[in-house]
């Protein structure tokens, strides 16, 4: 891939693959006269270019280039919609196309834009007068233009005799500038009373809760210098009011990003003095939070706090007879801009609003059937974050939420609101959220004592339930709009990487980091080998590593969930149960409650409690379904009392269908390569047999990856008392067809021989079963012979060469002479006529036998050739047969660089020297 970033200069000229960047720069007013046809409204401040190669990789580097570029830009917000985009566009130049492709990416004041072109211009051009189908999303082909329709502001595709480009523009995001909040004029009697001195205390908080600056007004309002209260904790001199049934303190306030609200100050004389406060959050250079706190005098709390509105029934105008905003009359201003935060303002004025203790929000899923918690003030937020409730709890008009309701007393109707049990609210009110008749959600306020609200306060949140259901339910689709872009964005990239290994473990080990911690905070995958298997727990992960070995401990104590087919999310309580008691025994153990002593089992309380907590929140299973067969479970858990969000379900959900086949075509492979494995060694001939008098060494090499036999085959066997047949051949061609011939001819020259023929007869025999083959066969080399050690120590043989390289003996004063004569080649004509001839080993003598890959080893024009091979013979003299075998090797691996093309077979005999005394 080749790179250039060129401020305000001209896009890089097409040039060829792999080829350098030419940058060149000129000012930006300048470079805007060479992109007429790109962007005619704005100037081009930036460029980045890159050219990739026709390769699958090509595609994700692509990705990482466009993702870098915008992101060093500034452009986070669009960063997911480029990369999708540039992905789609780029795996139709480098794969289906299969040219090199040369990625642009130009910044302006109101957007990006990002061309991709290839090399393939003789595409159909559509035509704008017709209607173009761009086809199906779930075809493979033709679904870059639809993504460009679908997410770009515009785009479009342009022809060259050379090139073809494809182009998208994505606009910026209109961001607030300027006022954020501004009020009416107003007259003087109006205007909020003040002393004719308004003292503002700023007090800065350090991350333990101490006093760590204070200023002037602060020793005048409350009496203390700055040297008497720097490092005491602000908790000694606030005055905090306790309402029941909230878990929020001056603590937790301290810790907020931004706080609002009345406290006391106790002063230096001992008297409390009320005062309004606005807190907020910061951090310095070094990274260390504290907390700013501005606080006057409470009757003077206009200078701090939020522009207090009317009731939201209120239609009040200004003096110049604006109307005030409904939804700013409830919610306040400014607006929160995300949804989290809109929907906590709002449950905090709900609250206020009714003077309740509590108030939740829930929003309703897309089928509307159940109601997912996402904001609330005064209870346990952590325990119901995003854990769901049906839509219809009950059979009446208050046991749905598409109703307003209003409960006096929960005790009598126990479970009436599922949210608040075990809380200690008595009374709720709830009313619905509906944008045109559709539920979107539900807002309630709830208190501990009994009986606190009627119908009037039920309209009045209603009322302003009405003001916000509309905002409400356009920030969350915008989020669900972002959340879906950026898990398209997340699925291509782990599509890739599913598609990248066949490997059974790695693809287990993908899946999981996948998964934690985007999607869980623990994952467990079960696999089944096949319909009559269990479920197997196969790999467990914990984004904390240490908890891994607990949780995996704890799930092999709990039967495996039930492989259902059906599609989904559903979920699966036997851990949480298990933990649940693990964590209970453990407690007891502590306190000595189970009979044996307290000092023998601490020491597995921490991790038996800390993996409870880590698998005691809601855990979900997702079938792995692949080629109509369940082959798996993807389990997802959080922590203690958390839960799943819908949309994170139903990305795990595609997530799972994609895992499934990655894994299914993993078991394939790894089925497939097993098989070729056993089969290709059933072809190799067992253990060398021991020859009394004669040392024997064999070295093979296949060619290609993942061969264990090739064309080339070798064998040494004992065919009666004292007389021992030797064979090496090579088959034409290499791989699998030639490993067919490669076991018909070693298993037929042992049966033949065994029958008492002559090597010639058994090569003939041989040539018409070849021939036999039909379409099938091939032609074979081989070379043929039968030893039979001698008594005075030398050994007898008898040989045939049928077209094969000559045998070559080495003498112990280290001459080399071809040991037989060449004859006709097998598998080509019927009739042959085949002799033996008979070969004498002297004691000390080699006789080395090769294939052609040995020979014709090439390291450019160059060959190794008989000469050679004769020439690396003649240094072995005095070698054992091993040795010998091991030098010829190591000679032919260094005569070239380059791994071997064809396979080779080395075999050497070689009768030992005679021992004196």
């Amino acid at each position: 891939m080749t790179t250039g970033l060129i401020p305000g200069g001209q896009p890089p000229d097409p040039r060829p693959t792999g080829a350098l960047p030419q940058q060149r720069r000129e000012p930006a007013g300048h470079a805007a006269q060479h992109v007429e046809n790109r962007s005619r409204s704005s100037v081009i401040t930036a460029r980045a270019a890159a050219s990739f190669e026709p390769v699958g990789r090509s595609v994700a580097s692509a990705r990482s280039f466009v993702r870098d570029t915008l992101q060093g830009w500034g452009f986070a917000d669009i960063v997911d919609d480029a990369v999708v985009l540039t992905s789609e566009l780029v795996t139709n130049a480098v794969v289906h196309a299969g040219t090199s492709a040369d990625v642009l990416c130009l910044r302006s004041d109101d957007g990006v834009r990002i061309e991709v072109a290839d090399r393939y211009p003789e595409r159909e051009i559509p035509l704008q007068a017709t209607a173009v189908n761009m086809g199906s999303p779930d075809r493979e082909g033709g679904r870059g233009l639809q993504l460009c329709a679908a997410l770009a502001g515009r785009w479009g595709v342009e022809y060259i005799p050379t090139h073809k480009t494809v182009w998208f523009q994505l606009d910026l995001p209109a961001r607030v500038v300027g006022t954020r909040a501004a009020g009416p004029a107003l007259p003087s009697d109006l205007l909020p009373l003040a002393d004719s001195r308004v003292r503002v205390a700023v007090i800065q908080v350090d991350r333990t809760g101490h006093i760590a600056a204070w200023n002037e007004d602060a020793e005048d309002l409350f009496g203390y210098s700055a040297e008497q209260v720097t490092g005491k904790p602000l908790t000694d001199l606030a005055a905090w009011p306790h309402t029941p049934g909230t878990s929020t303190g001056i603590a937790e306030a301290l810790r907020l990003s931004r706080w609002e609200g009345s406290y006391g100050i106790r002063t230096s004389t001992g008297r409390v003095t009320p005062v309004y406060a606005s807190h907020l959050r910061v951090r310095d250079t070094a990274g260390e939070p504290s907390t700013v706190c501005l606080l006057v005098r409470d009757h003077e709390r206009a200078v701090l706090q939020t522009p207090l509105r009317g009731p939201a029934s209120d239609t009040s105008t200004g003096s110049e007879g604006q109307s005030t905003d409904p939804f700013e009359v409830f919610i306040g201003s400014p607006a929160p801009d995300d949804l989290d935060g809109l929907l906590q303002r709002t449950v905090e004025r709900s609250r206020d609003m009714l003077d309740g203790d509590s108030a939740f929000l829930l929003l309703a899923t897309d089928d509307e059937t159940e109601l997912e918690v996402r904001a609330s003030t005064g209870l346990p937020s952590a325990r119901q974050r995003f854990a769901r409730v049906p839509v219809e709890a009950g059979p009446g008009r208050y046991g749905s939420a598409r109703m307003p309701a209003v409960h006096d007393d929960l005790t009598a109707v126990p479970g009436a609101v599922p949210l608040l049990n075990g809380t200690g609210m008595r009374s709720v009110v709830t009313v619905p959220l509906k944008v045109e008749g559709r539920l979107t959600g539900s807002l309630g306020v709830a208190a501990e004592a009994p009986a606190r609200y009627s119908n009037e306060e039920a309209l009045r949140l209603q009322f302003a339930a009405d003001r916000i259901a509309l905002a409400v339910e356009s920030a969350r689709l915008g989020e669900l709009e972002r959340l879906r872009r950026g898990s398209l964005s997340f699925l291509v990239e782990a599509s890739d990487l599913l598609a990248g290994t066949l490997d059974r473990d790695q693809t287990l080990a993908l899946m999981a980091q996948m998964t934690v911690p985007t999607l869980a905070t623990w994952c467990a995958v079960y696999t089944i080998a096949d319909q009559a298997s269990e479920p197997y727990l196969s790999y467990v992960l914990h984004e904390d590593e240490e908890l891994i070995d607990g949780i995996k401990s704890l799930l092999s104590k709990v039967p495996p969930p039930d492989p259902v087919p059906t599609p989904g999310a559903r979920v699966w309580t036997a851990p949480g149960e298990v933990a649940h008691q693990a964590a209970l025994r453990s407690s007891m153990r502590s306190l000595g409650l189970s009979g044996s002593p307290t000092r023998q089992v601490t020491p597995g309380i921490g991790p038996t409690l800390a993996t409870a907590s880590a698998v005691g929140g809601e855990t979900v299973v997702l079938p792995l379904v692949a080629r109509n067969r369940v082959i798996g479970m993807l389990t997802l858990g959080k922590p203690t009392d958390e839960h799943f969000r819908q949309e994170i379900l139903e990305l795990a959900e595609d997530l799972s269908r994609r895992a499934a086949l990655a894994l299914d075509n993993a078991r394939l492979y790894s089925e497939r390569t097993a098989i070729s494995q056993s089969l290709q060694r059933s072809l190799l001939p067992p253990e060398l047999p021991e020859i009394d008098g004669v040392e024997v060494e064999v070295i093979y090499r296949a060619a290609g990856e993942g061969n264990e036999v090739g064309g080339d085959f070798y064998d040494v066997f004992p065919i009666r008392d004292g007389a021992y047949g030797f064979a090496i051949g090579d088959v034409c061609g290499t791989g699998p067809n030639a490993a067919a011939v490669t076991g018909l001819a070693r298993h037929a020259l042992r049966l033949l021989a065994r029958e008492g023929l002559t090597g010639p007869t058994v090569l003939e025999r041989l040539n018409s079963a070849i021939l036999d083959e039909g379409a099938r066969s091939r032609f074979l080399t081989l070379l043929y012979g039968e030893m039979r050690p001698q008594e005075d120590g030398s050994a007898e043989l008898k040989v045939v060469c049928a077209g094969h390289p000559l045998p070559l003996r080495l003498r112990q004063d280290g001459t080399v002479e071809p040991a037989a004569e060449p004859q006709p080649l097998l598998g080509v004509i019927e009739d042959l006529e085949l002799y033996e001839q008979t070969v004498t080993l002297d004691p000390g003598d080699v006789l080395l036998c090769v294939t052609d890959g040995v020979t014709e080893r090439r390291e450019g024009a160059r060959m190794l050739g008989d000469d050679g091979l004769a020439d690396v013979l003649t240094t072995c003299t005095g070698l054992t047969a091993g040795a010998v075998a091991a030098r010829i090797m190591r000679a032919v691996e260094r005569f070239a660089s380059d791994a071997p093309s064809d396979d080779m077979a080395i075999l050497a005999m070689r009768v030992p020297g005679l021992h004196k005394d």
